[in-house]
This record gives C-alpha cells, sequence and structure tokens, in this order.
C-alpha cells in the first residue's frame, strides 16, 4: 500500500483522473472496513482534485450521516430531498451545480462553496450513501467528473 499519489502536473481533469482513480482503488483492494475506504477515498479526492470539500454522507435512520471527509466543518443531517446531496439521494442520479447559488434550497456548509457535484452510490437498487464534492471555483465540474466518479461510486459500492 502507498501513503502518497503520484499525480501528473497538469489542471486537466481527465488526465489527473486517469491518474488518480487506479490509485484510489489499489487503496481500497484488500481493505474491508468502509470507514477507513471512505476516509482514504476522500483524502485521495481531495488532494488528487485540488477542492474546497471531499467526502461522504451515508444513508442511516431515514437521513443522511456526515461520514468521512477533507476540508472545513460540515453539515452534519441532511433530509431526503433537502439540498443537492438530498436531492441527488432523492433522484438517485449524478447533479452537477455549477453555481451554488442558483440551486433552490441549497444547504450552504461553507459559504466558500461555489460549485458542487454530488454522486449516489447504489448498491442492490438502494442509495447507501453519497459521495459529495465542493469547489470554490464556479463551474468546476463537468461530464468528465460525473463520469469518473460514478465509476468510483460503483467500485466503492462493493464496500458497504
Amino acid at each position: 500500500m502507498t501513503e502518497t499519489l503520484v499525480l501528473p502536473e497538469t489542471s486537466d481533469r481527465a488526465t489527473r483522473y486517469h491518474a488518480l482513480i487506479p490509485q484510489i482503488q489499489a487503496l481500497l483492494q484488500d481493505e474491508d472496513d468502509l470507514i477507513a475506504s471512505l476516509a482514504n477515498t476522500a483524502a485521495g479526492l481531495f488532494q488528487g482534485l485540488n477542492v474546497l470539500w471531499a467526502g461522504f454522507y451515508l444513508v442511516k435512520h431515514g437521513g443522511l450521516v456526515l461520514g468521512p471527509f477533507q476540508g472545513p466543518i460540515a453539515c452534519t443531517r441532511i433530509k431526503l430531498g433537502d439540498g443537492v446531496c438530498g436531492q441527488s439521494w432523492a433522484q438517485r442520479k449524478t447533479i452537477i451545480v455549477d453555481d451554488v447559488d442558483d440551486f433552490p434550497g441549497h444547504i450552504a456548509c461553507s459559504a466558500a462553496s461555489k460549485s458542487e457535484i454530488v454522486v449516489p452510490i447504489i448498491k442492490q437498487n438502494r442509495v447507501v450513501g453519497v459521495l459529495d464534492i465542493d469547489s470554490i471555483q464556479p463551474k468546476n465540474f463537468s461530464d468528465i467528473d460525473r463520469v469518473a466518479l460514478e465509476d468510483l461510486s460503483r467500485i466503492l459500492s462493493t464496500k458497504f
């Protein structure tokens, strides 16, 4: 197991994901603990994408509960349908928000957040959590992120 990510010196997201995802997979390969897997994934995404916040909310007790993350302090609980995370859970789909100020009902855990992507993690046809990434840059997420993070969420679903 490696404790250091090796990333290309480029801002091109596709190139960074191409290097990052296999390294995250290697970290997850022999780990059977969910929290350890999510913690290292959050750290890898935070470092690899240079974002404000990267982490997880887990479906527990009828709501989303904060899981492992990297970045500023976050909201602890989110109801189904509330904010971007709750909407991603309710709709069972990835949501990309170019400008969080334009998203009705956005939950502002950090005023520094300007754009966001949330990807549901689905196991046995049930959402078990969401991957949430926030950026200080508006319009910082695209289909490149969606495709890579949806692939990663399928890998993560095996840990639940």
